[in-house]
């Protein structure tokens, strides 16, 4: 399976995000990829008052991408989006996964939500806006059982042996993650994931400047279930594609057997 990850620097501007988006999409099926990831929160980045209105998941955002798996003939994994949320004073951050057809295949809320005071550094309360989800998700992009998380989630292992143990065999992280800590933490992660859980993980990230004032790393990259690098994505909004040998992670999980060997 060809794989792409698309990396954005998503601002105010809705129309502009979804252009990007867009033509990113274009790119990857022009170079052959039956799947493309786009990062999270692709259409809007920037001060929560000036966000979207929330949608449902059959809204104009979904349609959008609809639109463009249906006409560009591959698997959508649409980032996520402010979706309509439980109350008037929250939205859910949600991916929707788009058949080449068009059709919905799947839909995940992120679990873990983003809060955190670093003093002098960062200062954010996701909880205030947005309501956890409460579901794991498994579901077929190929033919392959794919796990669905979003950014923060990574920082949780037990959400993707979960995936793991339901029978992905990709992982999937849309991500807006800061400079400040994906600078570190980011490749180290990710790997992580892909290792314990003898998993190719897709990382399609958020990269540069956004309001209020925050800066997100980038860097989105494919990592193999023996958590070597695959590709990385440089400095800069574009793709990163790379060929998945879902033989090779049979292989793996066959010669080293530490997911069928666990006892807890």
């Amino acid at each position: 399976m060809r794989v792409a990850v698309c990396q954005l620097n998503s601002r105010e501007d809705r129309a502009h995000n979804l252009s990007v988006a867009r033509s990113l999409l274009e790119r990857a099926a022009a170079g052959g990829a039956e799947l493309a990831v786009l990062p999270e929160y692709v259409d809007f980045l920037g001060r929560a008052a000036d966000a979207p209105k929330p949608e449902p998941v059959d809204g104009e955002f979904a349609e959008f991408f609809a639109a463009a798996a249906r006409e560009l003939g591959i698997w959508v994994h649409a980032g996520s989006f402010h979706e309509t949320g439980p109350d008037d004073t929250r939205t859910f951050n949600t991916t929707l996964v788009f058949r080449p057809d068009g059709s919905l295949a799947a839909t995940y809320r992120k679990i873990h939500l983003y809060d955190v005071e670093i003093a002098g550094r960062v200062s954010y309360q996701e909880s205030r806006t947005v309501a956890p989800g409460e579901q794991t998700v498994v579901t077929e992009i190929g033919g392959v059982p794919t796990g669905l998380s979003i950014c923060y989630d990574l920082r949780f292992p037990e959400l993707y042996r979960r995936l793991a143990v339901a029978g992905a065999r990709i992982l999937v992280v849309p991500a807006a993650f800061m400079l400040h800590t994906g600078r570190d933490h980011w490749e180290v992660l990710l790997r992580a994931r892909a290792i314990e859980n003898q998993c190719y993980v897709l990382a399609a990230g958020q990269i540069g400047d956004h309001e209020p004032g925050r800066t997100c790393f980038g860097r989105s990259m494919i990592i193999d279930p023996w958590g070597t690098v695959l590709a990385q994505a440089p400095d800069a909004e574009g793709i990163t594609v790379a060929d998945l040998d879902l033989g090779r992670l049979e292989t793996i999980r066959e010669e080293l057997p530490s997911l069928a060997n666990r006892r807890l």
